[in-house]
């Protein structure tokens, strides 16, 4: 439902960086929003992921997410 409803690429920052988030994975520990910077590819989990202001459509799909794992 995420990936299908969340409008991407969308910008936010990690550590200071801006990255793109190009997408969204499935893995064994659990959704990863796959960012990018330049060449660099990273999967950050979609619990850690900071999610810019305002913030992108679809993003209440991530908050139902943290909501059901917490």
């Amino acid at each position: 439902m995420v990936e299908e409803h969340l409008a991407m690429p969308f910008a936010t920052t990690i550590l200071g960086v801006e990255v793109s988030v190009i997408g969204v994975d499935l893995t064994a520990s659990g959704i990863v929003a796959i960012c990018t910077r330049g060449k660099q590819r990273q999967s950050i989990g979609l619990l850690d992921l900071p999610l810019p202001t305002p913030a992108p459509s679809g993003a209440q799909w991530i908050e139902a997410y943290r909501h059901w794992t917490s």
